[in-house]
């Protein structure tokens, strides 16, 4: 995972990570307790949750052969009325990391969510704002900034070792923003925020779900940050294409297609999975996972097919093309 947010080949085969995963249980057949259930439970039991649930997440890391773990976030509202999964209440997020840093030593690295950059938002109000009072935004952007750089100090000081902000900056349509909005709202924090995680020894990963141009791949390249995560095929992302343009000067995570996973077959999956690996794996510089959540509704039988390409098609061979990117 080291070397592919280097933009590097990484010695035996290409890592996996998942932005989210939510099979926990169909994989280990016990309970991860999360969200309200964890938030009834008393100190006690909370601390002892914490721990058995390190203990399940890294036992499924173990079987499945990730080299990464994203930790559960703060409570987010996926959809109105619709609450996300792997979240968990106050400071019980920090807790969990400490459970799970202790159970994996240097096993797996570690991933935090500490969003710190401005996202897509259709509220009215931010609409009218990105053009009236464009200084409105530019305060709230500094905000989110300072709150995701605190984040990403106390991650670090946990154990985590990058850290990723979920950031979306476009739809399927394409980007929410215009270029100008982009290059004062969103790419300076970008860059301030690789930065400033950078020199805390932490690595960082943009998510964004979307259709993004080349023009916007390439002003993401230019910043700081380490990788993008997602390279949404729903949005019709091409991972070929967009390993080409950013060559080695971006890590990419991510590319089948969640709603594969979903509603797909094994053998759909299998064939996707393995046409990625034959065709990006060269030079390193990716990380194989779903374009977005894993979330529980997936068959085990449709990520075990995307597992069974990857252990077919994902180890580096010796005499493979060593270089770095393309």
């Amino acid at each position: 995972m080291i070397a592919a947010l280097r933009r590097q080949r990484p010695e035996c085969a290409v890592p996996l990570w998942e932005l989210e995963f939510h099979l926990w249980g169909r994989f280990s057949g016990r309970h991860v307790v999360l969200g309200e259930e964890f938030a009834a439970l008393s100190a006690a039991k909370q601390e002892c949750a914490l721990e058995e649930n390190a203990d399940i997440i890294l036992s499924v890391c173990r079987q499945l052969g990730f080299a990464a773990i994203s930790a559960p976030t703060p409570p987010w509202e996926q959809s109105p009325g619709v609450p996300a999964y792997y979240i968990l209440p106050d400071e019980a997020p920090f807790r969990q990391v400490a459970a799970l840093r202790k159970a994996a030593g240097s096993e797996l690295m570690i991933v935090g969510h500490g969003t710190a950059v401005l996202c897509a938002n259709y509220d009215v109000e931010f609409c009218a704002a990105l053009v009236e009072s464009p200084e409105t935004i530019e305060a709230m952007a500094d905000q989110w900034l300072a709150r995701g750089l605190e984040t990403a100090r106390r991650l670090r000081d946990l154990g985590v070792e990058a850290v990723f902000t979920a950031s979306d900056i476009a739809d399927n349509n394409g980007p929410f923003f215009r270029m100008s909005q982009m290059e004062r709202f969103i790419l300076p924090y970008l860059d301030r925020w690789a930065q400033e995680c950078k020199a805390m020894g932490l690595f960082t990963i943009l998510h964004t779900d979307g259709r993004l141009p080349p023009a916007w791949l390439a002003a993401i390249a230019d910043t700081a940050v380490d990788a993008l995560q997602a390279i949404d095929p729903v949005a019709g992302m091409d991972l070929v294409s967009t390993k080409a343009l950013v060559g080695d000067r971006l890590c990419l995570c991510g590319n089948v297609d969640c709603g594969l996973l979903l509603s797909g077959t094994p053998e759909e999956v299998h064939a996707v999975t393995t046409h990625l690996l034959q065709t990006c794996k060269a030079g390193g510089g990716w990380v194989l996972g779903a374009s977005n959540a894993v979330e529980r509704t997936v068959p085990a039988e449709n990520y075990r097919a995307m597992l069974t390409a990857w252990r077919e098609y994902g180890s580096y061979q010796k005499s493979d093309v060593t270089h770095k990117g393309g």
